[in-house]
């Protein structure tokens, strides 16, 4: 009986022994099988959003195609009745009338939109594409397409910008960048067309022919720095602080591409430490772009010692699989013609531009009235 009873123990414990681990192995089997399974779904999940996203912008654009043609159209057949019949103005307000009474829910056929109709019809007679000559052979036509932007984006250029070829590159650069209207009209105001590409440079002498022309297209002179304050800068360090602090105003000023690395970034070459003002890093251009800021004129040896930073994040930051360093350098104002003595002979990339302020600032006072003026008003 003693001896069932140690048989009956010692078949319990192999059972135990032997069951536990089975249980133990099932319980991690379930979860790597969970683990797999949540991995394949996060990715089919993305995927399925990922087309949803790719199908909502399509369809926006579809939309955004359709309601210009629509548009131009009405706006075509008011200007070919205007020249067939004589018909004013009046006949807009009529047509308005009827289309608003046939069409209670839709919206966009008031006269004034009508108007805006005519107009478009009138500037883009070769709708969907506007053509324009190429700024460097004017007997070569590039074709830029109208339903890249949304029909108020073109409202606001027809109104602002009167040259077709400076319209056409902001229809361009708008779609490119995502601009809201309010960005978009931003960069109207401060000039972007006449800044974009008109840094003094080495880049022809120093890159390769296409990257020479993408960097020159990049940087821009002068750099609009509205948004500083410059009744607090002294020195150097106090505009880095400013334009650090109000990081989204001086990132849209730079352009598409442009991130932010960092600010008094520190090399050390030989033991001794050099603080770089700003670090930043190009997207298009796969490059690192030093900027260094001057709160006086351009001097000569601002060169050199933009030239040395270049020479230290290429040696101690640059990887394999970046470009040579950009050097950027930003001067209250600047001679071209000691720029480009300065430039010359260099082998590192860079280029010298001066940045302006306080323009807001100065519309405001010229539209306020004078002492002289109020004076009289007050004796009147």
């Amino acid at each position: 009986m003693f001896a069932e009873k140690i048989d009956f123990f010692l078949n319990s414990c192999r059972y135990k022994i032997f069951f536990v681990p089975l249980q133990r192995d099932s319980k991690n089997i379930m979860a790597k099988e969970n683990e797999i399974m949540m991995s394949e779904y996060a990715t089919w999940r993305d995927m399925v959003i990922a087309e949803i996203h790719h199908q909502r912008l399509h369809t926006m654009m579809k939309v955004n195609v359709d309601t210009l043609a629509h548009y131009h159209y009405i706006g075509s057949e008011i200007l070919r009745k205007q020249k067939e019949q004589g018909w004013g103005t009046k006949v807009i307000d009529l047509l308005s009338q009827d289309l608003q009474h046939e069409f209670p829910m839709v919206q966009g056929y008031s006269p004034r939109n009508l108007k805006y109709m005519r107009a478009f019809a009138a500037e883009y007679p070769d709708f969907p594409f506007v053509q324009v000559p190429l700024a460097q052979n004017e007997k070569e036509i590039v074709q830029v397409s109208l339903a890249q932007i949304p029909w108020y984006h073109h409202i606001s250029l027809m109104e602002k910008v009167k040259d077709l070829r400076e319209r056409a590159f902001y229809i361009e650069n708008t779609a490119r960048n995502g601009w809201s209207r309010d960005v978009m009209l931003l960069q109207v105001s401060g000039n972007l067309y006449e800044r974009q590409g008109k840094i003094i440079s080495n880049f022809k002498d120093t890159l390769p022919a296409v990257r020479s022309d993408l960097a020159q297209a990049v940087f821009k002179d002068p750099y609009n720095f509205d948004f500083i304050d410059m009744t607090q800068v002294q020195y150097e360090s106090d505009l880095e602080n400013q334009l650090t602090t109000k990081i989204s105003d001086f990132l849209l000023e730079m352009g598409r591409g442009f991130a932010f690395v960092g600010r008094q970034y520190n090399v050390v070459v030989d033991g001794d430490d050099y603080k770089i003002d700003l670090l930043m890093y190009h997207l298009h251009l796969h490059c690192y772009v030093v900027v260094e800021l001057k709160v006086v004129d351009f001097m000569p040896e601002f060169i050199s010692k933009l030239n040395f930073y270049i020479s230290a994040v290429d040696a101690q930051i640059k990887r394999p699989e970046d470009n040579p360093t950009i050097g950027l350098l930003l001067c209250k104002s600047k001679s071209e013609t000691k720029v480009k003595y300065s430039l010359r002979g260099l082998d590192a990339p860079l280029g010298v531009a001066e940045y302006q302020v306080g323009q807001i600032m100065n519309d405001i006072h010229a539209s306020l009235p004078t002492i002289e003026e109020i004076e009289n008003k007050l004796n009147n």
